[in-house]
């Protein structure tokens, strides 16, 4: 918690609103139906980390379900920067911006009931993750909730609808687990409910082949950063039998960028203090 978050000043639609006051219609695509898209940011020294690669995700993302942003990228990240100038930020900013279809003129699913253009959100706030977790690391529960195949509701998409990902976070959180493992439908491990998955077995590092989750930003830095350094790394598929054997595993995610894992249901690993 932050104080400081009390007072920030919210974008949305081109103008800027106190906490309280920050207010979408009951009638907004978002709302009724989950419809839209969105990424987030952290503001970490005045520089707003991966920020191409972020917009290239939220605008490919909006595009393959049909919502057209009526900003171009350039004047989408000007009203980044203005909302930061408003707020006074510097880092330690966590920051979320929603796309939705936009207003329904009656709650209908149909993308040409919608008479409004999309909806723009952006919340700063202040965050700062809990140390504790890189000291003793996270708990993660296999759980009941699977992702599914692109033609159901596709998985690689950052889209506001997320109630499979909501469910294994309960189911998880039921089990005294931080974050849930999630299998997809052939039985491999994909990913977790809100951050990405690697093990690693004999200095060697695997994730998922990525069919199955989101293009996670921070999730392909690993990668690239493994490939340039030469250390051997791995987009497969694997069973949790190959992870509840491995040596170490971590999460990656904006927000709390590497958190190594200390359990995976009974498992307990070793964590590698010379990698905290």
């Amino acid at each position: 918690k932050d104080n400081r978050n009390k007072k920030i000043k919210i974008f949305i639609n081109n103008k800027f609103y106190t906490r309280k006051n920050a207010k979408i219609s009951v009638f907004d695509s978002g709302f009724l139906l989950g419809d839209g898209v969105w990424t987030s940011l952290r503001l970490h020294k005045n520089k707003l980390i991966f920020l191409k690669a972020h917009m290239k995700r939220l605008y490919d993302d909006a595009k393959a379900i049909d919502i057209k942003i009526p900003k171009t990228k350039n004047k989408l990240i000007n009203d980044i920067y203005k909302t930061i100038k408003l707020n006074k930020m510097s880092t330690n900013v966590h920051i979320r911006i929603i796309i939705s279809r936009g207003i329904k003129s009656t709650p209908y699913q149909d993308p040409s009931y919608t008479i409004s253009k999309a909806t723009i959100v952006i919340i700063p706030e202040y965050k700062i993750p809990d140390q504790n977790l890189y000291i003793k690391g996270i708990t993660l529960k296999t759980v009941n909730i699977r992702r599914g195949p692109k033609n159901v509701q596709d998985p690689t998409l950052n889209t506001l609808s997320k109630l499979n990902c909501i469910l294994a976070c309960i189911e998880a959180k039921k089990k005294k687990g931080d974050e849930a493992l999630m299998f997809d439908i052939n039985g491999n491990i994909a990913t977790n409910n809100s951050t990405h998955f690697f093990y690693i077995k004999n200095n060697i590092v695997y994730t998922s082949s990525g069919k199955y989750c989101v293009k996670g930003i921070t999730r392909q830095n690993v990668i690239n950063i493994c490939k340039k350094n030469k250390i051997k790394i791995y987009q497969k598929n694997f069973i949790l039998n190959n992870v509840l054997n491995s040596d170490e595993a971590f999460v990656t995610g904006t927000f709390g960028n590497i958190i190594p894992v200390r359990k995976i249901n009974n498992k307990i690993f070793k964590l590698n203090k010379n990698n905290l």
